[in-house]
């Protein structure tokens, strides 16, 4: 019989360090009830509010923050009526936020830094929980939790773009060409080998193919342009934003690179390895947030002007074809 609820909001589904936050709280808590739902930075908000524990139940929220006024409310009404809450959280908007006064709520948990990813400021709150029962005679943590430290810490090495622990890059590819929701799952589903799933499998072949298909696309639609002493590189991608703007920061310095990614219709914006530029505040000004060297927005308009500006490319052709004036 499970025992106690725990809700979880976590960021992703395609992202390595919201699955591994999420996985983790799972597997620690292994013979209780995890409701795990994942969510982007604009969704957040919504999702958060259609959650309803009831009292003595548990709302997690790892890897994502929200911004607004009547989220914070609902938060503040759960917590009134004795929803415990906890939040991790890594992204240097949250930590912003917070030093400046939001997120005045009774968290049971807050732990909100940016020395380790948040899958790893999950793993480690979690372990340490453990260590202290062990100390008090208590069973410590599950097997299948402790079995799951690499994990996080290749999901942390990916996430602040280290790339130190072989094989966390492409972790993080695999997770991104994995079904919805499918990488929380085989995170879950992994051995004590943590060997790949059939799923994680072949999921791992087909990203060498849609790299290459992505490069091209992003080559095709680049465009610069300059801002004072840097440059602006602007182009489509197709899921693979930080490869390739990591690829053509080798050869582009002094350069912010902004991506919109067609799959999750999102901005993505990177930097060349020799600049400081603070992309949290870019992204931050575009609605969006995220870190200093790699952020994240939404521009709601732009899908629609991406399909008239298509629209404006045929329109000629297709007056030409049909006898009607140009404008």
């Amino acid at each position: 019989m499970a025992g106690r609820v725990l809700h979880l909001v976590s960021h992703g589904p395609h992202c390595l360090d919201g699955a591994v936050a999420a996985a983790a709280v799972a597997r620690f808590f292994e013979d209780d009830d995890v409701r795990v739902q994942f969510a982007s930075n604009q969704e957040v908000g919504a999702l958060i509010r259609s959650i309803e524990p009831a009292p003595g139940e548990e709302l997690w929220i790892t890897d994502i923050s929200w911004n607004d006024p009547d989220t914070e409310a609902h938060l503040a009404r759960l917590a009134e009526r004795g929803v415990v809450l906890r939040w991790f959280d890594h992204h240097r908007t949250a930590i912003e936020r917070l030093a400046a006064g939001a997120y005045a709520l009774p968290f049971a948990t807050q732990v909100v830094r940016d020395e380790f990813s948040a899958a790893k400021l999950v793993y480690d709150h979690l372990a340490e929980s453990a260590a202290e029962a062990k100390r008090r005679g208590e069973p410590g943590a599950p097997a299948r939790f402790e079995q799951f430290a690499p994990v996080a810490a290749m999901a942390d090495d990916n996430d602040r773009w280290l790339h130190r622990i072989p094989g966390s890059r492409e972790l993080g590819l695999v997770v991104r060409a994995l079904p919805t929701g499918a990488a929380y799952e085989a995170f879950l589903e992994m051995g004590p080998d943590l060997a790949d799933t059939p799923a994680m499998a072949e999921a791992r072949k087909r990203v060498k193919e849609e790299l290459e298909r992505n490069r091209a696309l992003s080559v095709a639609t680049r465009f610069d342009r300059s801002i004072g002493s840097l440059t602006l590189t602007s182009a489509l991608c197709d899921g693979y934003s930080g490869e390739i703007a990591d690829e053509w920061g080798k050869a582009s310095p002094r350069t912010v690179f902004v991506l919109f990614d067609v799959r999750s219709r999102a901005l993505s914006f990177r930097r060349s390895p020799d600049i400081d530029f603070d992309l949290s505040k870019l992204a931050e000004a575009c609605g969006g947030g995220g870190h200093p060297a790699a952020s994240g927005a939404s521009l709601p308009s732009l899908p629609a002007a991406l399909g008239e500006l298509v629209g404006d490319q045929v329109e000629a052709a297709a007056r030409k074809l049909t006898g009607e004036p140009s404008k």
